[in-house]
C-alpha cells in the first residue's frame, strides 16, 4: 500500500519573534518537496502570521497542541474551533506536553477527538521512555498508548485514515541528539500498525512518522526504514539547509 510521505517541522517555542517566524515560513515555502507533504507547527501566537505567509502554498500549518473543550474557563488554552481558517491540523500527545501539562492517554484522546470534530487533521504522538525501553516494555507502552489513546476516540469523530497520522517519538531521543536506529523505528512502527489493526482501524493505511533527533545526517536512514512514512522534526526544522536535506531524503 502506498501511503503519503510527510515531513512536519515542529518549531516548539521558537523562533524568538513573529518577524523571524514569518521569515522561516517563507523559507519553508521555498523548500523543494515534490512527492512529500510538507508542514510546519509554529507556536500558537505565530499561527496567524505564518498562515498568512503560507497562504496559496501547499505547505500545511499545524498547531502544536489543542484543548479538549470547545470553550470555557481554560486560561491560556486554544480550542480546536479557534484554529479553523488558520491551521490544517494539530499535534497532540507530544511527550513535552505530556510531561509539562500532565497529559495522560485519556486527555490526549479527548484532544484528538475535539480536533477531528472541528475538521482538523491530527498528528498523534506516542513513544516510550528510556527506563521503559531498558525494562523491555516498549511494545506494551505503545500498545497501551494506541489502545487507551486512539482506541478511546469516538469512531464517528475519528474520520478516515486520511485525517490521522501517528508520530513515533521515543522520549529518550527527543532533543538529546541520540536518535533511534532505523531498525528500532521499524520495529516500533510494526507494533503500532498491529495495535491499530487490533483496534479496528486500517493500520496499513495510516501514515506513521519518526521523530526524535532527526537530522540531515540521519534522515536517509529513517527514509529507508520499513514502515516509516516521514518525520516530525524538532530543532533541525529551524535550519533551512538541514531541513531541506531531511525533506529531500523522503522524496
Amino acid at each position: 500500500m502506498t501511503r503519503p510521505r510527510l515531513v512536519i517541522g515542529n518549531w516548539k517555542m521558537n523562533p524568538a519573534t513573529l518577524e523571524e517566524a514569518v521569515v522561516l515560513a517563507h523559507d519553508r515555502r521555498a523548500t523543494p518537496h515534490e512527492g512529500v507533504g510538507l508542514g510546519v507547527a509554529p507556536p500558537s501566537i505565530a499561527l496567524p502570521a505564518v498562515a498568512v505567509a503560507l497562504r496559496g502554498s501547499d505547505v500545511r500549518v499545524f498547531a502544536q497542541d489543542v484543548h479538549w473543550a470547545e470553550k470555557g474557563a481554560y486560561t491560556g488554552q486554544v480550542a480546536a474551533s479557534m484554529l479553523r481558517g488558520l491551521a490544517f491540523g494539530t499535534i497532540v500527545g507530544h511527550s513535552e506536553v505530556r510531561r509539562d501539562q500532565g497529559d495522560d492517554d485519556a486527555r490526549v484522546a479527548a484532544k484528538a477527538g475535539a480536533a477531528f470534530r472541528a475538521g482538523l487533521h491530527v498528528i498523534f504522538c506516542l513513544g516510550e521512555s528510556l527506563a521503559e525501553r531498558k525494562r523491555g516494555e516498549t511494545d506494551a507502552v505503545l500498545a497501551r498508548q494506541v489502545r487507551d489513546g486512539i482506541g478511546a476516540i469516538d469512531r464517528a469523530a475519528l474520520g478516515d485514515a486520511g485525517t490521522l497520522a501517528l508520530a513515533y517519538e521515543p522520549i529518550w531521543a527527543i532533543g538529546t541528539g541520540e536518535a533511534a536506529t532505523g531498525a528500532q523505528a521499524s520495529a516500533a512502527v510494526a507494533r503500532l500498525r498491529s495495535e491499530l489493526t487490533r483496534q479496528g482501524l486500517d493500520g496499513d493505511a495510516i501514515p506513521i512518522l519518526y521523530g526524535g533527533s532527526v537530522t540531515g545526517g540521519n534522515a536517509s536512514e529513517f527514509a529507508r526504514a520499513e514502515g516509516v512514512d516521514g518525520a516530525l522534526v524538532g530543532g533541525a526544522s529551524l535550519k533551512q539547509d538541514e531541513f531541506a536535506e531531511i525533506v529531500a531524503a523522503f522524496r
